[in-house]
């Protein structure tokens, strides 16, 4: 599983129902995307918990060929097109979790990043960090939640996605959720990922 997102942030007075209006005519063309799990397609507005307008979608990978098709096709050069090209993030999938909201369709979703303690061995703290995430993706409201690692910046990466419209305060950045393709879900394994 590999974890990639772009963040697309917008002036503070930039019409966010034209992200809207791209998202609904334009979503379901990811919906049987080969190689693709799921792709969140996350906005924030300003003054909504949010200091910026932003439309930053967020991909799980069931396979990286996948994400090469992608990015390197003419999917992402709309968005290259339209918009620039964005700085792509990626992390390593560590675990993927199905929640006790796995049937619901996902309204929000909260995405944390957290530093790997130094003078901790990177092993130890990664399977410190995934224990921790199979517990977490069990509380109520989890649809899925994914764990991530930038081995460059030995950074952490939690995304989780909601049944509700509003995210639980304290989980990290939160997001809308205007759609999810999910054509590959099930292709991402549940638990530890090595």
């Amino acid at each position: 599983m590999h974890a990639m997102q772009y963040e697309i942030t917008l002036p503070a007075d930039y019409d966010m129902g034209i992200i809207r209006e791209r998202v609904a005519t334009r979503g379901h063309l990811l919906d049987d995307f080969p190689g693709l799990g799921l792709k969140a397609y996350l906005v924030r507005e300003r003054g909504d918990a949010s200091p910026v307008n932003q439309y930053a979608p967020f991909y799980l990978w069931a396979d990286p060929e996948g994400m090469n098709s992608f990015l390197w096709g003419p999917g992402f050069q709309g968005i290259v097109n339209d918009f620039g090209r964005p700085v792509v993030q990626h992390w390593t999938g560590l675990s993927y979790e199905e929640g006790p909201a796995s049937g619901a369709v996902p309204g929000a979703a909260t995405r944390r990043r957290t530093p790997l303690r130094e003078g901790v061995p990177p092993g130890e703290a990664v399977a410190d960090a995934v224990a921790r995430h199979a517990r977490e993706a069990r509380r109520d409201g989890v649809v899925a939640s994914a764990l991530a690692v930038d081995p460059r910046h030995w950074e952490l990466l939690a995304f989780t996605l909601w049944a509700d419209a509003e995210a639980p305060a304290g989980e990290g950045e939160r997001f809308r959720v205007l759609h999810l393709s999910a054509p590959g879900r099930g292709r991402l394994g549940a638990g530890r990922q090595w």
